[in-house]
């Protein structure tokens, strides 16, 4: 059964400097979970279609892996798909509205592994909606500190 996780933030920033915190490596780790590493797969780090990248969840000794890919990507608009526990598509809007952006993050997967299923279903999916609403809010703060500091 496929699951959908949608959440928006408003950020009185650009739309361009909102995406930059997106595709900017450096600027990404300074709002992701700090239990969540991204690696570019190959030497490059990239948000163009066909890019790789690999989700690292650091956790002692299993560190869960999610492999991912850039199947979209327009201007304001990047969508990975990934394969792994989860199976599914993780985009990322950005909206020009009158006072800077609305970032849209729409978080949509299926986990086809039952026991994995059942134990994010009962342990880890209100922790993850929690977590994307705070990874927006991190989000929100690094690009309104780039947008002062233009």
């Amino acid at each position: 059964m496929t699951q959908v996780f949608e959440q928006s933030i408003q950020i009185n920033a650009t739309a361009a400097i909102v995406e930059r915190c997106i595709t900017d490596l450096g600027l990404m780790h300074r709002w992701l979970n700090p239990a969540l590493r991204c690696e570019p797969i190959g030497e490059v780090w990239s948000t163009e279609i066909g890019s790789q990248s690999s989700f690292i969840i650091q956790v002692p000794v299993v560190k869960p892996t999610l492999k991912s890919v850039v199947v979209e990507r327009q201007p304001g608009l990047v969508v990975w798909e990934f394969q792994g526990f989860f199976q599914g598509r993780d985009r990322w809007e950005c909206q020009p509205v009158a006072k800077g952006t609305c970032l849209l993050n729409r978080f949509e997967f299926v986990i086809p592994n039952p026991i994995v299923s059942w134990g994010f279903n009962n342990f880890a999916a209100s922790w993850t909606k929690q977590d994307m609403q705070a990874q927006l809010r991190r989000l929100k703060r690094v690009a309104e500190e780039v947008q002062i500091g233009q």
